[in-house]
């Protein structure tokens, strides 16, 4: 855990560092703008990963679900459905990662055989 005082692209670093050993087969990462700078020939030359910035439309003006952004927050959303995910109620993160499990098994089942009424 990194202190609140600590910008998105500075915790980038330790996240990535930790992580790395638990993803041998992550080739892309989408970030927001924030992440923009060295980091991105950091991940490149580190791990070999494309860090690629979603950014705004050119002219866009309001409101704009882009594509890949868009993936996240249907995510978060349908996760959210759920009421053990709805607030974060889990102490282990071992708790927690197996609660998104079951969900996101839910989820797919569903999609696969919908309930008839």
């Amino acid at each position: 855990m990194l202190p609140a005082d600590v910008d998105d692209r500075a915790g980038a670093r330790p996240l990535l560092e930790k992580l790395a050993p638990h993803l041998p087969r992550l080739a892309t990462i989408w970030a927001d703008r924030g992440f923009t700078g060295d980091l991105v020939e950091w991940a490149k030359e580190r791990f070999g990963w494309t860090l690629e910035i979603v950014s705004k439309l050119a002219g866009q003006v309001g409101f704009v679900a882009l594509p890949k952004r868009w993936r996240v927050e249907q995510s978060y959303g349908c996760l959210g459905r759920c009421r053990r995910l709805a607030r974060d109620y889990e102490f282990w993160p071992a708790n927690a990662e197996t609660a998104i499990y079951l969900a996101s098994i839910h989820r797919l089942l569903n999609r696969l055989a919908p309930a008839t009424s």
